[in-house]
């Protein structure tokens, strides 16, 4: 039977009636595979064992070679009868039974071959995507069904046609169950039907025409996001790849109808909180800090390598996070919103925030670090600004002592000075994050809307910007140097010269030199509490590039955010109450005051806050926190001032310290791991009075790079 169909195709591509010839020759081979489940007694054997593989394949072939005889868009009479008697339909249906065993693989391969290879629009003909939906039904949700493979080539094939008609993507998504039951729109079952050539558009009677709900029913939009978690990185690859250029399509149409005519933002924020559910809840959070930024594209990279429990499922979790940024910022206005807003409603808030507001001393460490790392990992501006929204509020007045209307955020910003180091430390983390991220509102929240009136200024006569330079004698500034304790004549080698330094307590409101506000801080730390130039290690320069970088990167960051070149005018500043520092920059000065007391790497991380907050260009928190000449209102402080009291703290403990430059001098050194690490009396204090020494040459150089806050150094 075989030789006598393969000889009826020969003949019917060599005859005078070739459309005659190859019809019968199609029918015949359709009455093949039909024929097939009548005479078949073994059920058991796979159907690549069977004929069905070659009578569709010689099918294809004969609607390929028949399309080529034809004028463009004119059907010929093999695609007629594929149409009018429900060939698909029918294939679709043995592709759901499965029998033979096999026969899903083949019935996929068939219909991704028959979409791909012909170029007459089938999709939009009943008859077509009817049973594509069918087939959509059965893929996606069985993960390891073993045709993985032929569904997303399925999938991808699809993907393809719409890109080149975005029109289809309605009828392709009508899946199960359309509009609540109601009759599918009803489309021509073949071209003899006065079918179009192309089908209209979504309109009131069309399926994504508001629909009353996004529905969960399989379809094109369940199966790619089905085959996104597949563990076979080529598949689930190919899926993500193609579900992303659907999502780009630029018809507004289809944006619409993929946000109201599918699940799609549930499916993918579901899968995020799975993934994020699934990470151990006793997850070091430094090991989820020291989780290199994932990509989408290389899902298997930190998978078995045994480096830590837990890792691939943080790999997963932030992979998958990557791919939903590089869905937002490829997606149309409608779909990024759509998406953002589930993340924000799905994950954030139903997730992250009742984890974060928990008393419990493992959960807020877990959930800490897991948000630090969602911070760092996001940049889509969308999804950016939900973040910011959600972890700070709104609000942009200056704050009262006291006032909590953010409840998230007042909880975030009092563990910066948790009893619990470890607590503090990883919020601490978070805001340094946050404050890196390209978002004004993280700046104005945190520090700048209780700075804009410049309320820490003592007003009146003698206004920071109506004083000059102090008018002291030089003999008698001189003497007074020399006997305060807090500055001593040594200066460390910064390329600048040696300047004049301030006198502490009455500083000169008027704005000093760069050079000057520099040596203030350099000289701020005794003689006897110095150990870096003892030390073989980077000198000022270094302290000088760091710094430089760390502003250049704020200024671009700050560049669109329209902040002012110089202070707000003293004059135009009416505080309507005493000044308030404001929370966060509370809890920071609070920390800064016990530097001497507090733990090494807690230090180092109070002051890379500030250091970062400082690196800011807009003029009020350059002045507030690195203008040593401000004139305080009663009962302000400001960063100077604190450090000034710190000094004061430091000199008293080091007289009763024996031997305390020594001692210094070996915590230093057992810090940079020349020796090795004995504990001692005061070591931390010794941790501290180093880290206040690093700090202050840290501010040295960020008010060096920044110059005048009025203009460019």
């Amino acid at each position: 039977m075989l030789s006598r169909l393969g000889a009826l195709l020969q003949q019917a591509v060599e005859t005078r009636e070739p459309s005659l010839d190859l019809l019968e020759a199609f029918t015949e081979h359709w009455k093949g595979i039909t024929g097939y489940y009548l005479e078949a007694t073994d059920e058991s054997v796979p159907a690549r064992q069977t004929d069905i593989p070659w009578h569709l394949k010689q099918m294809l072939d004969i609607l390929v070679y028949e399309e080529k005889q034809h004028p463009a868009g004119e059907a010929g009479p093999c695609l007629e009868y594929l149409l009018q008697h429900k060939v698909l339909e029918t294939l679709s249906t043995l592709g759901k039974a499965e029998y033979p065993p096999g026969m899903r693989q083949q019935v996929l391969l068939f219909f991704s071959r028959v979409l791909g290879q012909m170029q007459h629009p089938l999709l939009h003909y009943l008859n077509v995507h009817r049973p594509v939906q069918k087939l959509l039904q059965l893929s996606g949700d069985r993960l390891g069904s073993g045709t993985e493979k032929e569904e997303v080539q399925f999938a991808a094939i699809l993907c393809t046609k719409i890109k080149q008609d975005p029109t289809l993507l309605a009828y392709i998504l009508e899946g199960k169950s359309i509009l609540n039951g109601r009759k599918t729109q009803e489309l021509p079952a073949s071209p003899v039907e006065e079918g179009a050539e192309h089908p209209p558009g979504p309109s009131a009677g069309s399926p994504c025409a508001d629909p009353p709900q996004p529905r969960r029913d399989s379809n094109l939009i369940t199966s790619l996001v089905g085959l996104c978690k597949s563990k076979k990185s080529r598949v689930a690859l190919k899926a993500r790849e193609n579900l992303l250029s659907l999502i780009g399509l630029a018809q507004e149409a289809a944006a619409t109808c993929l946000v109201r005519g599918s699940a799609l933002c549930q499916l993918l924020t579901e899968h995020l909180c799975d993934l994020y559910s699934a990470v151990p809840t006793g997850t070091d959070p430094a090991d989820v800090l020291a989780l290199e930024k994932a990509s989408w594209r290389s899902q298997s990279d930190a998978v078995g390598d045994g480096v830590f429990p837990g890792k691939e499922n943080l790999a997963a979790f932030f992979s998958w996070l990557d791919y939903l940024e590089e869905l937002v910022l490829s997606a149309q206005p409608v779909v990024a919103d759509a998406i953002t807003q589930a993340v924000e409603e799905k994950f954030f808030q139903s997730i992250l925030q009742p984890q974060l507001l928990q008393m419990s001393e493992l959960t807020i460490l877990s959930a800490t670090a897991m948000l630090t790392g969602t911070v760092r990992q996001i940049r889509a501006p969308p999804l950016l600004h939900r973040l910011v929204f959600f972890l700070l509020g709104p609000d942009r007045h200056p704050e009262t002592p006291g006032d909590a209307p953010h409840p998230l955020r007042t909880q975030l910003i009092d563990r910066c000075d948790h009893l619990s180091d470890e607590i503090s430390l990883a919020s601490l983390r978070l805001f340094e994050e946050l404050l890196q991220k390209p978002h004004e509102h993280v700046a104005r929240s945190l520090v700048l809307r209780n700075l804009e009136m410049r309320g820490y200024l003592q007003r009146g006569p003698l206004a920071h910007e109506e004083r000059g330079p102090p008018e002291t004698d030089p003999d008698e500034d001189g003497l007074d140097l020399e006997e305060d304790p807090y500055f001593t004549d040594g200066f460390p080698d910064a390329g600048l010269g040696t300047a004049q330094k301030p006198l502490v307590g009455s500083a000169p409101s008027g704005k000093g030199q760069v050079s000057e506000v520099v040596s203030s801080f350099l000289c701020l730390v005794p003689e006897e509490a110095k150990t870096s130039l003892c030390m073989e290690e980077g000198g000022y320069d270094t302290y000088v590039h760091d710094a430089l970088g760390m502003v250049q990167t704020c200024r671009a960051s700050a560049a669109p955010w329209g902040w002012p070149s110089a202070p707000r005018p003293l004059d135009a500043c009416h505080p309507e109450a005493a000044f308030y520092e404001g929370h966060f920059l509370k809890v920071l000065f609070d920390r800064m005051a016990r530097i001497l007391d507090q733990p090494y790497s807690l230090n180092l991380q109070v002051t890379s806050v500030l250091s970062r907050l400082a690196a800011f260009p807009h003029p009020h928190l350059h002045e507030y926190l690195l203008d040593p000449y401000l004139n305080l209102a009663p009962g302000c402080r400001s960063l100077f001032s604190i450090l000034v009291r710190v000094i004061g703290d430091l000199m008293q403990r080091l007289q009763r310290v024996p031997h305390f430059r020594a001692k210094l001098l070996l915590v230093r050194r057992q810090l940079m791991g020349s020796v090795p690490g004995e504990e001692m009396d005061h070591t931390m204090l010794f941790k501290g009075v180093v880290v206040l020494e690093e700090f202050c040459k840290e501010l040295a150089a960020i008010a060096l790079v920044k110059g005048p806050p009025e203009g460019p150094p």
